[in-house]
């Protein structure tokens, strides 16, 4: 009689392994608000289909050149690819131990005996044992009976799906990150412009009172202050520069490389803030409950799904395990006979382990998955409360920010009023170069507020589409099915 692995033994196995021991999984209850604050009910159904293409939303056609280089080039995104591929390894490598591995093997034996121990006829001469055997096999293939190797293989599953969703987590990131870095080297830009400006005009203001000290009408004093102010001006140019220079080269990191020369082209003749194509506005009464589309929630999910399969892999360790070694072909103490007719050989070695005593190893074993379990819990709980909040900042920006915007351009057209008629003053021979002086700075701080409030404004709207899952739609792409898949 030949041991052979028959197809229907293979499905015996596979039948026997479809129990698991994996508790029964419920998502915790979301600990945040059923409603945002000051946000009023949310609407039933709110569309979020807008939420989904970051096309639609990042409309500027320089910004959309930077974001598409930045998805191919960036590092970190790389890094997080490679670690979604190692986790599809891994669940691979799991999912290989349900099925016997049948190896092929060839061997031979040789050995040097003495004739007169063995009470031989040859003498007392030296005698050689031989013998070749050559065949195939399964080796130490364990039936999981109990689901443990099913349970393992589960939780490497659910350990890709939520690295899969991390590098997801981390492509809106990059993409967030890219617009306001964008936004940051536009308002430095405009910030360096009226810098400019406002040195420029010192300069035909120092101008201006070194002739009326000249004249009898100005001051030595009014002089040091003109200059002073200039100097000041130089120095702030320097400041916007530098910090200007700083947001590209931030920029090219995220992006992944240098920018091209038609892309830094057309990145420099953005001015102002008011260049940058508005964004849409994100969809108004969405409920609470939506942030948990969001791809780090899912991937926070996840993991505390696999730390649950872990409960089911650490009970079955409890259980009785059955481990098979079998091997069929020939043998033959003759290598010229090794094929032929009769020399088959075949044999089966299977055994079972029973846990009796191990100190307590198993229990302790058991007692650390629930409380990793316990420990995902809070962290996918904290992920909920820390994404509420993130929303809840970005919805309260969006309510005042428009308001601080328009107070905003009202200072800054008052501040300018000022300093026309304070100059207007200092010319007729009024009031001290002083009056003008301060009402200068006062217009080129409410100026360089305006840029400041402008871009907080806009960053605020890329990180409440952030927050809301934007950029993201809830699905993942297909990898290649592993055999057992279509088992789990």
């Amino acid at each position: 009689m030949r041991f052979s692995i028959s197809p229907l033994t293979i499905l015996a196995a596979l039948l026997l392994s479809s129990c698991t021991m994996i508790p029964d999984y419920h998502r915790p209850a979301a600990p945040v608000a059923k409603a945002w604050p000051n946000e009023g009910s949310a609407t039933k159904g709110a569309e979020t289909a807008s939420l989904d293409n970051w096309r639609t939303f990042y409309r500027d056609p320089v910004l959309q050149t930077l974001i598409e280089t930045a998805l191919a080039n960036n590092r970190d995104l790389q890094i997080a690819q490679h670690q979604v591929e190692a986790s599809s390894a891994q669940f691979d490598i799991e999912n290989a131990a349900l099925f016997p591995a049948l190896n092929g093997t060839a061997g031979a034996n040789v050995q040097k005996m003495n004739s007169r121990i063995w009470s031989l006829s040859q003498g007392n001469g030296p005698f050689y044992m031989r013998q070749y055997a050559v065949g195939f096999g399964i080796s130490a293939y364990e039936v999981d009976l109990w689901g443990r190797i099913r349970s393992a293989s589960r939780a490497s599953f659910d350990r890709y799906v939520s690295d899969a969703l991390g590098r997801e987590s981390m492509r809106l990131s990059v993409i967030a990150s890219v617009s306001t870095a964008m936004l940051n080297w536009v308002a430095n830009n405009q910030a360096l412009q009226v810098t400019r400006n406002v040195l420029e005009n010192r300069r035909h203001t120092y101008a201006l009172v070194q002739q009326t000290a000249q004249v009898g009408t100005g001051t030595q004093l009014d002089v040091a202050e003109a200059e002073a102010a200039l100097r000041d001006a130089e120095s702030t140019l320097q400041v916007y520069t530098r910090q200007r220079e700083q947001a590209m080269n931030q920029l090219e990191l995220l992006v992944g490389s240098p920018l091209s020369p038609t892309t830094r082209a057309e990145l420099e003749r953005k001015s102002s803030l008011e260049d940058v194509v508005p964004f849409p506005d994100v969809p108004e009464g969405l409920p609470s409950d939506m942030i948990a589309r969001r791809p780090d929630i899912l991937s926070a999910e996840q993991a505390l799904r696999a730390a649950n399969d872990d409960i089911g892999a650490a009970r079955a360790e409890f259980f009785p395990k059955i481990q098979i070694t079998a091997a069929n072909g020939t043998a033959s103490n003759n290598i010229t006979r090794l094929f032929q007719s009769g020399m088959g050989a075949w044999n089966v070695a299977p055994q079972i382990t029973v846990p009796l005593f191990d100190a307590g190893r198993l229990t302790a074993e058991l007692h650390q998955a629930k409380a990793r379990k316990k420990e995902e819990i809070s962290r996918y709980e904290k992920a909920v409360q820390t994404a509420f909040r993130e929303v809840a900042d970005a919805l309260s920006g969006r309510a005042t920010y428009l308001g601080q915007l328009a107070a905003q351009a009202a200072l800054v057209h008052a501040s300018t009023r000022q300093y026309d008629l304070a100059l207007a003053r200092f010319r007729g021979g009024y009031d001290p170069y002083l009056e003008t002086l301060v009402a200068q700075r006062t217009l080129y701080d409410a100026q360089l507020g305006a840029i400041t409030t402008q871009l907080q404004q806009m960053s605020n709207t890329v990180t409440l589409y952030k927050t809301l899952g934007g950029g993201w739609s809830e699905t993942l792409a297909p990898r290649k099915d592993a055999i057992v898949n279509h088992l789990l």
